[in-house]
This record gives C-alpha cells, sequence and structure tokens, in this order.
C-alpha cells in the first residue's frame, strides 16, 4: 500500500481539513495490511481499515480531533474490548492534514522530533537508487511511499459493458484507466476520479500513443473496429488484450487476424472471451469476472518476480 496524495488532495479541497487513518503496524490477524488508509472529515469518510468496529471507533476519535489538530498513535487489541475476535492486533497511525505532504524522492516520512538515521537512509535509498519502500514504521517514524498508477489500463468501448468495467475497476488501487470511444456523447456525465475519457473519431489512430506495456479490454459496439483495433496492437505491442465475445466471434476472428498476417501464437496472446463466462452476460457480471481476471494476473506476476528473485539469491546472485 502507498500514500494517495490526489486522493488526499482531493477530500481537503472538498471538505477543508481531513483525518487520514492508516495501519502502521499490526501483529497477528489484521482485517487489512499495512499503508491501508482510510480518510474522515466533518459528515463522512472514504476509504476503510476493515474491521467493522474498529473502523467505527476509529473514525468516531479521528473526528474528534477535526477542532484540534495534531497526531496520535495507538495499538489496538482486535479482541473483545472492541467487539472483534480476529486475535491480532494494530497500530493506528492517525493524522489531522489541511494540506498535502510534500514527498522526498517519492516518500512521504513524518514522525516526533528529528528525522532518525534509519529514515535519512530509507530516503537516501529512495533518492539515489530509486528504491521504493514498504509502509511501514521505522524507527517510530511513518514511512510510506508515494501512490503511483502500476497498471495502465484502456477501455475501449463506454457502452453498457465499458461503463461497468470502468465502475468496478477504477476503485482498485494501482491502476489508472483510459477510457476510449467515438465521441464526447458516448461518455456518462459523471466519470469517476483517475479515469481519462478520450474520444476520436476513430479510435484506431490512438493505438500509436498507448504506452507498450498497457493492457487492454476491447469491448466497442462495432465488430469491425474492434478487429480493427486487434489487428494494431498485435502490431504495436501490449501488455495484456482482452476481448469481449462469443466463441464463435473469437473463431472468426482468429481467421481474419491470420488473413491480416499474423501468428496463431501471436494470436494466441489475446484473451477471448474475457471474464468468466459462467458468471452470466449482464454488463456487471461480465465486469466482476473481469476485475477477478485482471487482479489474479497481477497477483500471479508478483509471484513469479518473487519466485524469481528467492531463485536469484538461491544460486548466491543479486535480485
Amino acid at each position: 500500500m502507498s500514500f494517495d496524495l490526489t486522493g488526499l488532495s482531493h477530500a481537503i479541497t472538498l471538505h477543508g481539513r481531513v483525518v487520514r487513518v492508516v495501519i502502521a503496524a499490526h501483529g497477528g490477524s489484521s482485517p487489512r495490511e499495512v499503508g491501508a488508509a482510510m480518510l474522515v472529515w466533518d459528515r463522512g469518510q472514504s476509504g476503510t481499515i476493515g474491521g467493522g468496529a474498529l473502523e467505527y471507533a476509529a473514525a468516531t476519535k479521528a473526528r474528534a480531533m477535526l477542532a484540534d489538530g495534531g497526531r496520535t498513535v495507538e495499538r489496538v487489541a482486535l479482541g473483545p474490548s472492541i467487539g472483534q475476535c480476529c486475535g491480532g492486533a494494530v497500530t493506528l497511525w492517525t493524522e489531522v492534514f489541511e494540506a498535502v505532504p510534500e514527498p522526498v524522492a517519492g516518500v512521504v516520512a513524518r514522525g516526533p522530533g528529528d528525522m532518525p538515521l534509519a529514515v535519512k537512509r530509507v530516503l537516501a535509498a529512495a533518492r539515489g537508487q530509486g528504491l521504493r519502500p514498504a509502509s511501514g514504521l521505522v524507527a517510530g517514524w511513518l514511512v510510506e511511499p508515494v501512490a503511483e498508477a502500476e497498471r495502465q489500463v484502456w477501455i475501449w468501448g463506454a457502452g453498457h459493458v465499458g461503463r461497468a468495467l470502468v465502475a468496478v475497476l477504477a476503485p482498485l488501487p494501482g491502476i489508472a484507466i483510459t477510457w476510449v470511444d467515438t465521441g464526447p456523447e458516448r461518455f456518462p456525465e459523471v466519470i469517476p476520479e483517475g479515469v481519462a475519457p478520450v474520444w476520436a473519431e476513430r479510435p484506431e489512430a490512438l493505438v500509436g500513443h498507448v504506452p507498450m506495456g498497457a493492457e487492454h479490454l476491447i469491448v466497442t459496439y462495432s465488430h469491425a473496429l474492434d478487429l480493427e483495433l486487434c489487428h494494431r496492437l498485435l502490431g504495436r505491442g501490449f501488455g495484456w488484450l482482452g476481448l469481449i465475445g462469443s466463441a464463435t466471434k473469437w473463431a472468426r476472428f482468429r481467421s481474419r487476424l491470420r488473413a491480416l498476417g499474423h501468428s496463431g501464437a501471436e494470436i494466441d496472446r489475446i484473451t477471448c472471451p474475457i471474464g468468466d463466462v459462467s458468471l452470466g452476460k449482464h454488463p456487471q457480471a461480465i465486469a466482476i469476472g473481469v476485475g477477478l481476471q485482471l487482479l489474479k494476473k497481477k497477483h500471479k506476476s508478483e509471484t513469479e518476480i518473487a519466485d524469481d528473485r528467492d531463485g536469484k539469491k538461491r544460486w548466491g546472485q543479486t535480485a
């Protein structure tokens, strides 16, 4: 997890003084991971630290701090005293913000007194080597990397399925969505935060400007446009490409893509149909299946990276 400075800035703009509650550490079972955070203001909140009773109590204490400001660090046992039975404990770092903190080399670090040497070393590594630290406590200070979009997802089509996909994927951390269709009237009046709508009379012409490692979901109103996007993206390169469609549509697309000069191995990189067909064809059901597919893909990649690093360590190499 990381520090969402954009979200904090947006909340301060809308609500003035805002309290941020973050899980700074935990022992044993915990409802959320270290770095999970929520923002609290006078009559609302966003984000979650999980836990039901834990979150309710934390939000109540946070609102009590709005008037005076400041910061508190509290260890909370997740037991009968708060009506939970997780068996662990969390350390909550609760802090009032009136302005967005200034990061150093993509890291936000704060705490009591002078900055400890251990924290200075973390910042030096971030500045000199580009190393992003994990969120957590370092010598009594809270150190958090600034949230960055780790995945560029392009959604081609703003119809019912496209809108459902955006609704499901936009709240997920680490994803920046570019949403493409043929005109502004194709999009809803309200676009979720963090989603960039782009319209072009010929969306396929945008393919040359797409980041090479981006992930794509093609769900347009036109089979001809779907095919052209697949064709151009196969020539451009991509991190992952999912296409909505039936088995019949995909069989026809495979034949037409081969006729356009793409090899079977290249075409096999396209995932069609997307999502989980057992969930049905309702737009929200498709979106849920696709969201699960993308999350599993991310976690699989992280596991492979971790395994690769472990292997290098076992052979005496530097990860």
